[in-house]
């Protein structure tokens, strides 16, 4: 399966970032991706206040059926990154995951809300705006089943293992990764949760300053695909938007796990 990680630097205005969105989603259609993978709030970019006009219902919002149509148009599997879902009354930093038909066929609601004071910025609360999630998703997109998640979830070892364990070859990580963490943790994180779990890792980032300068704000950029056994195959630049392309090779995959077999010797549960 040819995977495509689309990185983009979203803003405040949600129209011109889905029209940068969709370019590239064709672009990555053009490249042969069987599934291609949005950053994290790639839809919106901007103060908190403005969040809950913004939200919207899955799958018959505006910014939910504007990837859908896409999806159908080109025939390509679509992770729609991540957006601001609304259910009764309550904001979900949502994945959806669209089939080549344009219809929604699951979704992952951030289960870890970043709550985090990095020091010489605005503090973090996701949990101000955001309603945590509950339930970890997997889904079988053509042959390989694939996990969901959303950025901050990275540092959380349990849920990776844990979409190991329900089947999962290839974890889709849509990231907003802040600049100063991603320096240190990006690349180790990923290249930790792709070895511990000999899966495929995929992840679409955000790029540059966001917000008002005053805020200090950043996203680290570095989209990239890591295989199971830790090697990056493919990585974009920390600036810059477009797409990148990887293939998920499960015979690799088996390969690994067949002359490692670390997930055979597990003794402290499903999970651990």
């Amino acid at each position: 399966m040819r995977v495509a990680v689309c990185q983009m630097r979203s803003g405040e205005d949600v129209e011109a970032n889905l029209n940068a969105a969709a370019d590239l989603l064709r672009d990555a259609a053009d490249g042969g991706a069987d599934l291609a993978i949005l950053p994290e709030l790639f839809a919106y970019l901007g103060p908190e206040g403005r969040i809950p006009e913004i939200a919207e219902t899955l799958p018959d919002g505006r910014i939910s059926e504007r990837i859908a149509s896409i999806a159908r148009e080109r025939a390509m599997w679509v992770l729609g990154g991540s957006v601001h879902e609304v259910e009764e009354g309550r904001i979900y930093n949502s994945a959806p995951l669209f089939d080549r038909s344009g219809e929604l066929v699951a979704r992952y609601r951030k289960i870890h809300l970043f709550d985090v004071d990095l020091g010489g910025q605005a503090p973090f609360r996701e949990s101000a705006t955001f309603t945590a999630g509950t339930e970890i998703v997997t889904y079988p997109v053509e042959d390989v089943r694939v996990g969901l998640s959303i950025c901050y979830d990275l540092r959380f070892p349990e849920l990776f293992r844990s979409l190991m364990a329900l089947g999962a070859e290839l974890v889709v990580v849509p990231a907003q990764f802040q600049h100063r963490t991603g320096t240190a943790h990006w690349h180790v994180l990923l290249r930790a949760r792709a070895i511990e779990d000999q899966l495929f890792v995929a992840a679409a980032a955000q790029w540059g300053a966001f917000r008002s300068p005053e805020e200090g704000r950043r996203s680290y950029g570095h989209s990239i695909v890591v295989d199971p056994w830790g090697s990056v195959v493919v990585e974009a630049p920390e600036e810059g938007s477009g797409v990148w392309f990887a293939d998920v090779d499960l015979t690799e995959l088996r390969r690994i796990r067949s002359i490692l077999p670390a997930l055979e010797h597990r003794r402290l549960g499903l999970v651990c």
